[in-house]
């Protein structure tokens, strides 16, 4: 298993992972207008992006990457991990990097929960500060917990 930034190399492959996961899992919870509109918020151009400036780590399991995990100074962004890798720990292995580096530098980490996360990361310690609501347009809702841990 290794953890590592991911290159630019890998774009496509960090945005199919997030893109295979999001329309497995999130058409249980949201609508498909809303499923899209997370597609579009990590379309290519945003994870390129990301990744340039070294934002986006991968990890790798047998010379496969199965998940993805990002940062934006202590706020986490983009976890996925590929739904039949799921279950196996890859979610936390990912998540126990992102907060070593983050609490290098901060006495708290913030991050943007989806409905089908909140139940991984109240178990790793994260609790709620703000239940949001986002209008995405044509009358539909996004609905997500901001949540925090402190060291």
């Amino acid at each position: 298993m290794e953890y590592r930034k991911a290159t630019t190399k890998e774009a496509q492959l960090v945005c199919d992972i997030v893109r295979e996961t999001k329309a497995r899992i999130f058409p249980h919870y949201y609508t498909q207008a809303v499923v899209d509109f997370f597609g579009r918020l990590n379309s290519i151009d945003n994870i390129k992006k990301d990744i340039e400036e070294g934002r986006i780590d991968v990890l790798v399991v047998n010379d496969k990457i199965v998940g993805t995990g990002s940062r934006r100074d202590n706020h986490i962004t983009r976890v996925y991990v590929l739904p039949e890798f799921q279950g196996q720990g890859f979610g936390s292995v990912i998540m126990d990097h992102l907060e070593e580096e983050i609490f290098k530098e901060y006495d708290y980490c913030d991050l943007d929960a989806s409905l089908p996360a909140t139940i991984f990361y109240e178990h790793r310690g994260y609790h709620t500060v703000e239940h949001c609501k986002h209008d995405i347009g044509d009358g539909e809702v996004m609905i997500y917990e901001i949540m925090r841990k402190e060291v």
